[in-house]
């Protein structure tokens, strides 16, 4: 008989922060770790852009270091100045209700609503489509350079020359130069850590010679599913104003239908507001100076605070800058001669800026954080694993919790949508707004993994502040989506065990709603899931939930064939139909993203993983993917293959110059990405919860130091 992985629910063992794991005395030089890995710029590149931002809003430039020439990045990583707050939806003229995209499955006897896409045309496919569409995020304007030539035509990129342009990450700003008929433009652009507040400085004689000023223009949205959001075509559409001005500030309102919001302009020295054409304002410096600074702060609301200056926003920036990186995680791999090390120490360290800029807001990210949109601009719950966990072992468990309040904030309405389909609890949204609103989908409204996310990032946050006000806190959040995690599973008396679906996509979507039953990702994940929630209750003195426990001991072992675990007991074709083995891996992540939970034959395990790694599709998959699969195999003891599969060499698992983990030609950024290789690198250096070798995940030549870094579950 093949041995059997144990059934494990991990009792968390409470570090404080004195406490917290390190993988040698010497202390990492930080500043020499992350400076090393500045990214630096000399041409105009498409999927170069760089950004500035502060987790809630964001600001992304060219080579020039504003957003001067946003149409030479629209099919790359575009110009974006997005925020958490700026959202938009078109009228709803056609009076359309959520309940007209609805699709009914039969499940258990009663009919069972979901918010569904339609192909043929007629009112149920427009109110989908307005639903999909509705809300939407907005960029909120283009700051750039109105640069001339010496005998007045417009500068056009070509005949800028010369260009140099540094992203300093321990400072959190982007110096560029460049030159113009020979004369230099430096400049130098930051962003606030707790305000929407960009801050320029520009130094240059073509000042003095009026030949540079700041523009600023207003777009009404697209709508489009992906893109930079920008519609320059429709004036008519919105207004856009000077409400005040005096000699050194100046605020601007836009309306858009029925969003309105501001932008408040402060500069230094002689200046003067011109509008050009409707939506396009030129900020023109006097000539009195070779140097002018300014901000630009956006606001839902005309209610600014005092302003503050270039040199005041930058000192700022640099200190939170400095702060972030001298505390949570640090990884050094320059003691290690393979060339990959490099590399991953290169993405490690962008990896970490980016989402400190891009997802470290109060609600969930979007996929492409705030540079662009993509589906809407709207984030998608189940990636807030892939955005989030890794905060927690970096040691920066604020900024997971940050995000959490946005859970308690649509409780009513995920509470209300799970009574709508007959089910107990809370059933949280898939891919969603600020308000919880469901869009609908042939493929999104059927996903489950993204339900238990919520006990698990309670878990993590307990584990750091293991009190009573934690538990008070999450209970409410953690119960509620036991409760519905236990109805939706249904007993089947044929055989004698519970079953999650049908309908149901798992997280590998390449299955089919209509049949797939019991994928092994979510099976595992209800198991941990609802064990999880039983020790929340435990920890309060509340008697054990007697349904819960009925179907934490009902569910099912992994469906298996021919030595390999499927993909869904409902697939026992899962490796012989090419469909089946694309999109996710994750019958890996049952045993990568998860602890040991349901009982598993570790020869069957090995088998799937060595079967996967050289079989599976991987051009058709995600940069997630990677760290997963890299995870799982560290934990069968796998380190080669764990760093193999960490970087390996796919298009989809490319990362740019600035860090982006490139996807595709839609998709140019894909934040989740980044965020599963922080989790990943943190894991393959700390180990599990009670594993007590160091750097599990790296071959025994690798010298990889650490600190103040978190074991995952």
């Amino acid at each position: 008989m093949r041995p059997l992985f144990s059934v494990v629910i991990i009792s968390l063992a409470f570090l404080s922060c004195s406490q917290k794991r390190k993988s040698a005395s010497e202390k990492i030089d930080r500043f020499s770790l992350v400076s090393r890995h500045n990214v630096t710029v000399n041409k105009f590149d498409s999927l170069g852009s760089l950004s500035v931002g502060n987790g809630s809003f964001a600001f992304s430039v060219d080579a020039t270091g504003l957003q001067t020439f946003p149409e030479m990045y629209e099919n790359g990583v575009c110009l974006g100045t997005q925020s958490e707050w700026g959202w938009h939806s078109f009228p709803n003229q056609g009076n359309y209700r959520l309940e007209e995209t609805y699709q009914y499955f039969d499940v258990e006897g009663r009919k069972v609503s979901y918010a569904v896409q339609w192909n043929e045309p007629g009112r149920k496919r427009d109110a989908a489509n307005y639903f999909r569409q509705n809300p939407h995020r907005l960029h909120l304007g283009n700051i750039g350079f109105e640069l001339l030539k010496a005998g007045g035509q417009r500068v056009k990129p070509d005949a800028i020359e010369e260009i140099e342009q540094t992203l300093n990450l321990w400072e959190g700003v982007i110096s560029s130069s460049f030159k113009i008929e020979q004369k230099k433009v430096e400049v130098q652009t930051t962003c606030h850590p707790s305000r929407d507040i960009i801050a320029v400085e520009v130094q240059s004689e073509r000042i003095k010679n009026g030949l540079v000023g700041i523009n600023l223009r207003f777009p009404y949205p697209t709508g489009n599913h992906t893109g930079g959001a920008s519609d320059w075509q429709s004036p008519e559409k919105h207004q856009s104003a000077v409400i005040s001005e005096n000699n050194n500030s100046a605020v601007f309102e836009h309306n858009l239908d029925s969003t309105t919001y501001f932008v408040k302009l402060n500069w230094s020295g002689n200046a003067k507001i011109i509008q050009k054409e409707p939506h396009y304002f030129v900020l023109q410096p006097a000539g009195e100076s070779e140097i002018f600074s300014f901000s630009a702060e956006y606001s839902p609301n005309n209610n600014f605070a005092e302003p503050l200056n270039f040199l005041q926003t930058k000192e700022v920036a640099a200190s939170h800058w400095q702060e972030f990186w001298e505390t949570g995680g640090a990884v050094d791999f320059s003691g290690t001669d393979d060339p990959r090390a490099e590399e991953l120490e290169r993405r490690t360290i962008l990896s970490q800026y980016l989402t400190r800029i891009q997802c470290a807001g109060e609600f969930p990210p979007q996929e492409t954080g705030l540079t662009f949109n993509s589906w809407y601009g709207k984030f998608h719950l189940e990636m807030h694993w892939w955005h989030g966990v890794h905060w927690a072992l970096w040691n920066r468990s604020e900024l997971l919790e940050k995000g959490l309040g946005y859970y308690s904030d649509i409780f009513e309405k995920a509470k209300k949508k799970a009574e709508i389909q007959g089910y107990k609890g809370v059933r949280w949204p898939k891919m969603t707004g600020p308000a919880g609103n469901d869009s609908p989908s042939g493929v999104g409204e059927f996903l489950i993994w993204q339900q238990p996310h919520i006990i698990y990032f309670a878990e993590l946050v307990y584990r750091e502040k293991p009190y009573r006000e934690t538990l008070e806190k999450y209970a409410p959040l953690v119960f509620e989506t036991a409760e519905f995690m236990a109805d939706f599973a249904r007993w089947n008396d044929e055989n004698n065990r519970y079953i999650l679906g049908p309908p149901l996509i798992p997280a590998q979507e390449s299955l089919e709603k209509e049949k797939t039953y019991n994928p092994p990702f979510e099976v595992a994940y209800w198991h941990w899931g609802l064990s999880v929630a039983q020790k929340w209750r435990q920890r309060m003195n509340l008697p054990e939930n007697e349904e819960w426990q009925k179907v934490i001991d009902g569910l099912p072992s992994f469906a298996q064939k021919d030595g390999l675990y499927l993909a869904a007991e409902s697939a026992p074709d899962s490796y012989e139909n090419e469909h089946y083995y694309s999109d996710h891996p994750m019958v890996l992540g049952a045993f990568g993203l998860l602890p040991e939970t349901v009982p598993a034959e570790r020869q069957i395990m090995e088998n799937t993983f060595n079967y996967i790694a050289e079989n599976w599709n991987w051009p058709r998959t995600w940069g997630w993917d990677y760290p997963m699969a890299a995870i799982c195999a560290v934990r069968q003891g796998k380190p080669e293959e764990a760093v193999e599969l960490l970087l390996k060499d796919v298009q989809k698992n490319s990362y740019l110059p600035n860090g982006h983990n490139y996807q595709d030609d839609r998709l140019r950024i894909y934040l989740p990405g980044n965020g599963g290789l922080l989790w990943a690198v943190a894991a393959m250096c700390t180990g599990f919860e009670g594993e007590e070798n160091h750097n599990p995940g790296f071959p025994d030549d690798w010298k990889v130091q650490w600190e103040n870094l978190d074991p995952p579950f």
